[in-house]
């Protein structure tokens, strides 16, 4: 059967996932004819070394923080696998239709967010106001509404990062550009972190270059929340007498943003798994850290940017790269 006969077969099933192998040297051998019915190609590049060169490679984009893939009105989902010999299992299925299920979900999330926010947030109001001092409370009395405040802050951030990272799962994580500096966002991440830091016994410090920072075209917020997260991730792992330091600087077309933390640095396994939000909750016993890195990295991601962490005898750095605005029209003529 010439190959046009078998991409007719194949779009026949093109429901179920497609199938290629992609070989250490980068060589794409399919399994079955449905890939290519997927991607509505009759032909798959002959080398190719990921799935991501393989998807652009027929004109496909993905979608920011998803797995998600779409080329002319198509849309289809995408990944790939490591397999025990070295190769990587390349698999794609199609997502037409997909698109009111998303809105559906979407909405959906909404609700969910709404109603559960707005019970904790009732809860939050109520222990805020016994303790404005207009009413005499006993010292347990006033330690169990701190206590109470707390947690329903600490549960109100929580289900916020839960709902964002589903929303982003899906495609659809709201994000507001602005073109800004981050100085004033990476002082506020610090700012947010001092007391815990002193709690813990920890030095944290904001160091910025002597000059201005270029300016980024981002979601301040979302940017503050990947940094505090960063942050927030030391602190959990930091010891007595180590130090916290959060840097950026330019590094060709793009901003670096850096929390650096001076001691004894990740593991090689840790290093691996830090952005795996799943895995790690599953090893952890613990969702609470493991959702806010992994929402970091799709809130970064879905601006344009990437993050990563590296680690050596020193300590260990997380970092988060965005792309450096453009100069504007009336700045390059000035």
């Amino acid at each position: 059967m010439n190959h046009a006969g078998e991409w007719r077969q194949a779009a026949a099933g093109e429901d179920e996932p497609g199938f290629a192998i992609l070989s250490r040297r980068g060589l794409v051998r399919e399994v079955d004819g449905r890939l290519r019915a997927h991607l509505g190609v009759e032909r798959l590049p002959e080398s190719v070394g990921s799935l991501v060169e393989l998807m652009e490679a027929v004109g496909f984009q993905q979608r920011p923080g998803a797995d998600l893939w779409e080329h002319e009105g198509r849309l289809v989902r995408a990944g790939e696998s490591p397999l025990e010999d070295g190769t990587r299992l390349v698999w794609t299925q199609p997502a037409e239709g997909d698109e009111e299920l998303v809105r559906r979900r979407v909405r959906y999330l909404g609700l969910a967010s709404h109603d559960l926010r707005g019970s904790l947030a009732n809860v939050r109001s109520y222990a805020a106001l016994l303790l404005n001092g207009r009413i005499p409370l006993e010292p347990k009395a006033k330690r169990g509404l701190e206590t109470i405040l707390r947690n329903t802050d600490k549960a109100l951030a929580f289900a916020q990062d839960f709902f964002d990272a589903s929303r982003a799962d899906l495609g659809m994580l709201a994000c507001e550009r602005e073109r800004q500096t981050l100085e004033p966002l990476l002082a506020n991440a610090v700012e947010h972190h001092l007391e815990a830091a002193g709690t813990a016994s920890v030095a944290l410090s904001l160091e910025l270059p002597g000059g201005p920072l270029p300016e980024v075209e981002v979601d301040g917020g979302r940017v503050q929340h990947a940094v505090e997260a960063f942050i927030r991730h030391h602190l959990l792992r930091a010891q007595p007498g180590e130090q916290l330091r959060v840097r950026a600087r330019p590094e060709g077309g793009m901003l670096r943003v850096e929390v650096r933390r001076d001691g004894v640095p990740l593991t090689e396994e840790e290093l691996t798994l830090t952005f795996a939000r799943e895995e790690r909750a599953f090893r952890e016993k613990k969702l609470e850290d493991p959702l806010r890195l992994g929402l970091a990295r799709q809130e970064v991601e879905a601006l344009g940017g990437s993050v990563g962490v590296t680690a050596d005898a020193g300590g260990t750095t997380l970092y988060l790269t965005l792309p450096i605005a453009l100069a504007s029209s009336a700045g390059m003529q000035a």
